[in-house]
């Protein structure tokens, strides 16, 4: 694009109804649609027939935790919505009605009195620092009684989650946990199709990338450029950007399972493609004209419009192309967000030399 962008050259229409509420069952058998000239429709159990032998998938093991609180500063109702743990113990989280704390308030939460955060300093925009004490197991214990999975907003549980939804909210890579929302391309994953995909002669390797909240805030302003996400924390081991590096040298293609996977490669990568180890925080920014370093294919689920996720498939794959793969996806029905339907994206790099 000749002239600078804006937020509303990433928006389209959707249809509420394509908005999935539950996931496809079984997992694999959501739908996929391969984006190419035209769009060719398929389900996800056929992913080793679009990959080759000597191609790597990059996987993010990071576990969702029941980050969602529920509790109270004296009489005032509020939400704790955990995002990420801090070197110190404290952790950064979004809270609704943080305009009723202040630095070292002592909050309560329900269904865990064992809980007594402290607000560490004022809050900032809705984001605060808070003290749960130095026994991080014991925070680990209490959110699993009292936490709720941090189901996307666009997701309606008037009566809060579902049981399934602990399980369906889960990706079958998780490993580690961090996370406050799945990396939800990975949800697709059977182990069938697993299976079908080594005897397809496709690797696998894992990356870490905590998801944080912030993956749910909108953006504001007509300005992408303006714009700043909140930092996550990832990882890229030194095993696995050796087993990157080799596919390449091999002549293998390198396959991003999800945007988050996608981040961390292009914060890792060198100017020469070649992958370095990483530890730390990103707050990386993929819009259309960046040079995709990490990754020759993704995998990832349809985002909302306006959404930074948008804007990086569209940086990623095209935005022309992509802009038609939605509305093809539209008017063939294909369920939208975390629980929906997927598609498989070639990296344009004309978009980048545009």
């Amino acid at each position: 694009m000749s002239r600078p962008l804006t937020t509303a050259d990433f928006a389209f229409d959707l249809p509420e109804a394509l908005i999935a509420q539950s996931p496809a069952r079984p997992r694999d058998s959501a739908r996929l649609l391969r984006v190419a000239d035209p769009p060719e429709d398929r389900i996800i159990r056929e992913l080793p027939d679009l990959l080759r032998p000597g191609d790597l998938m990059v996987v993010n093991d990071t576990r969702v935790i029941p980050a969602r609180l529920r509790g109270r500063r004296g009489e005032a109702r509020i939400e704790i919505m955990l995002n990420r743990a801090e070197s110190d113990g404290t952790w950064h989280a979004l809270v609704r009605n943080a305009r009723k704390l202040r630095a070292s308030d002592i909050l309560s939460i329900d269904g865990a009195p064992e809980l007594t955060p402290r607000v560490v300093e004022a809050p900032v925009d809705g984001a605060v620092r808070l003290d749960f004490g130095p026994d991080q197991g014991a925070l680990a214990a209490a959110l699993e009684k009292a936490g709720e999975i941090p189901l996307p907003p666009y997701i309606a549980r008037p009566e809060g989650p579902r049981p399934e939804d602990r399980e369906d909210y889960q990706p079958i890579f998780a490993r580690i946990p961090g996370a406050v929302a799945a990396p939800t391309a990975s949800l697709h994953f059977t182990p069938e199709l697993l299976a079908a995909l080594e005897a397809r002669g496709v690797a696998r390797t894992t990356l870490t990338l905590h998801v944080g909240a912030g993956t749910f805030l909108p953006l504001r302003g007509e300005d992408p450029r303006a714009q700043r996400l909140h930092a996550e924390w990832g990882q890229v081991t030194p095993e696995s950007a050796a087993a990157i590096n080799e596919t390449r040298a091999k002549g293998g293609r390198v396959i991003a399972i999800g945007t988050t996977a996608l981040r961390l490669l292009e914060t890792a990568a060198r100017e020469d493609g070649t992958l370095s180890p990483f530890q730390g925080l990103t707050d990386i920014f993929l819009l259309p004209g960046h040079r995709f370093r990490g990754a020759d294919l993704l995998l990832t689920n349809f985002h909302l419009p306006k959404s930074t996720l948008f804007m990086l498939v569209c940086a990623f794959g095209g935005t022309d192309r992509m802009k038609a793969a939605y509305a093809h996806a539209v008017a063939a029905g294909y369920r939208f967000y975390s629980y929906g339907d997927a598609c498989l994206i070639t990296r344009d790099d004309a978009e980048a030399a545009a």
